[in-house]
């Protein structure tokens, strides 16, 4: 018998189970599980790893002015430059929103996470082309690193959203305020 058709929907059902569907970035269930694998790893080799959590900053504006059809073609474009910015044996994962996080296997130091960081930053703070419009945005990043933050999967993502949450409240040179 062919058994394509049943194929194909066991792995639509796999995908929707593990993939964010508007970005197709890891969603939150399968960044938790691969989260867990990578400090089970770190802690068996006794390395580091880093977790970076970010939130974008002047998202909002984009969907209340120019619409959610906008929104989530910023959503995408920011799933793509992450993407482009991290090593194949990184994960990237969309959380929800415009909340997104980083995991960085077998890094050597805080400063590998902060370089990242760094890179991650100033790909997505380059000017978006949206239909018509140009928006700009940014965003703030959180970083934990294990073992030395925290011992565990999920007091590394407190930390880190911690951390976020404490520089999104910095002031951040030449941002704009008042418009997307």
């Amino acid at each position: 018998r062919d058994i394509t058709e049943r194929k194909r929907l066991s792995d639509k059902i796999q995908s929707m189970a593990h993939y964010d569907q508007l970005t197709s970035l890891a969603n939150r269930a399968l960044f938790q599980d691969r989260l867990s694998q990578a400090v089970a790893l770190a802690r068996r080799r006794r390395s580091k790893l880093g977790l970076l959590y970010l939130d974008l900053d002047r998202f909002k504006p984009v969907n209340d002015n120019y619409g959610h059809a906008a929104g989530d073609m910023l959503l995408c474009a920011v799933a793509e430059r992450l993407r482009e910015a991290i090593r194949a044996s990184d994960t990237v994962a969309r959380l929800g929103g415009d909340e997104f996080a980083v995991i960085l296997t077998e890094i050597g130091s805080r400063a590998d996470a902060e370089a990242v960081t760094e890179k991650l930053r100033l790909s997505i703070d380059q000017p978006y082309p949206l239909d018509d419009v140009i928006v700009a945005i940014g965003a703030s990043v959180g970083i934990a690193v294990f073992p030395d933050d925290a011992a565990f999967g999920e007091d590394l993502v407190k930390w880190a959203d911690q951390d976020m949450y404490r520089r999104k409240q910095a002031p951040k040179a030449g941002a704009p305020h008042d418009q997307p």
